[in-house]
């Protein structure tokens, strides 16, 4: 399956869980001919249906389902105890006696797994995990054309080993989530510019690049180094269809050359995001805590908390080191401006 002949323009929407993507975001982006992305990881089998729905009321284009390939954790009493008396520091920041606990540690992916069989988009990505071959060709037999995400060459030849369709490359700038699933996190170091090109002679798949890419001159730069697309996340991130929260987005734009860090202190899988006092305060303790998806429940109420007040500090303030170039625009207005600049040169 042609998975880049989808779409007229070589550029998709990087998912973004926790609700920064909208189905007017991913309509438009697919309207305006790249790959608009819907990040389905943290939805229901429900609401994940819901939203398709309203996607495919504003495009007749194709799109892009991205989940977490993830099994439900089981942690034991005695974990929960040491994770809650490590964010302790935190949620006695906030005023609170305790710190509420989760209905539920994450959703359950094999019933995401069956709705998007149901749902048949054009394309679903994956991360954190490896899909078996036998999934893969469910999909397949579906429609569906799969996409993995890597951090290293090796993962790279898993995907390609169990069927898929295209590797996304993800360099060490990428914002959010590391997608790495052999070998350790902190291994995976590779920036974009060295990971793509180690990638393309590897595999014999498309290869998308993903991590700082921010304008047209860096999408340039990716294709001559043999991408065959790109995934921009951060640079959707803050256009105006992106539901993240209003001060979230202010920060984000007004970054300049603040930095950004990897963190697990926040979710228990490395992700990058701009520094704030939540990255700091459990610095000295990050390898301590449960791995993800349990202190992303586990932290769940802070953030909710946090966006209530408006609070940036108590946020996780995702995003790649390109940050500083982000420009707040219409998502088709933003992927037009992408095609003048790769046109200028």
């Amino acid at each position: 399956m042609e998975l880049l002949s989808l779409f007229p323009h070589p550029i998709i929407q990087g998912p973004t869980a926790g609700g920064a993507n909208t189905p007017a975001q991913v309509a438009a982006v697919s309207n305006a001919g790249a790959l608009g992305s819907l990040a389905g990881s943290l939805l229901t089998p429900d609401t994940l249906r819901a939203q398709v729905d309203a996607i495919r009321a504003l495009t007749k284009a194709p799109f892009l389902l991205n989940f977490f390939v993830q099994n439900t954790p089981s942690p034991s009493a005695d974990e929960l105890a040491r994770a809650v008396e490590l964010l302790k520091p935190v949620w006695t920041e906030l005023g609170w006696d305790a710190l509420p606990m989760p209905a539920k540690w994450c959703e359950d992916f094999a019933a995401q797994f069956e709705a998007l069989l149901a749902l048949r988009p054009a394309v679903a990505s994956f991360t954190f995990d490896q899909l078996n071959a036998v999934q893969v060709a469910r999909l397949h037999e579906a429609g569906i054309a799969v996409a993995g995400t890597v951090t290293t060459v090796d993962e790279a030849l898993a995907w390609q080993a169990v069927g898929a369709d295209a590797v996304i490359a993800s360099g060490v700038e990428a914002g959010g989530h590391r997608g790495t699933f052999i070998g350790a996190q902190t291994d995976a170091t590779l920036a974009a510019a060295e990971l793509l090109p180690a990638v393309v002679a590897a595999v014999k798949i498309p290869v998308v690049a993903a991590g700082g890419i921010m304008d047209g001159a860096d999408i340039n730069r990716m294709l001559a180094l043999g991408a065959r697309a790109v995934q921009m996340g951060t640079a959707f991130l803050v256009t105006d269809e992106s539901a993240i929260h209003p001060a979230y987005k202010r920060r984000l734009l007004t970054a300049g050359d603040q930095p950004t860090r990897q963190t697990r202190a926040i979710s228990g899988r490395y992700a990058r995001g701009l520094e704030n006092r939540f990255i700091r305060e459990l610095a000295a303790v990050q390898e301590q805590v449960p791995a993800y998806p349990v202190q992303n429940a586990l932290t769940g109420a802070i953030r909710a908390e946090a966006a209530k007040r408006g609070d940036t500090e108590w946020m996780s303030l995702w995003c790649g080191t390109g940050v500083g170039r982000a420009r707040a625009m219409p998502a088709a207005a933003l992927v037009e401006t992408l095609l003048r600049e790769m046109r200028a040169g």
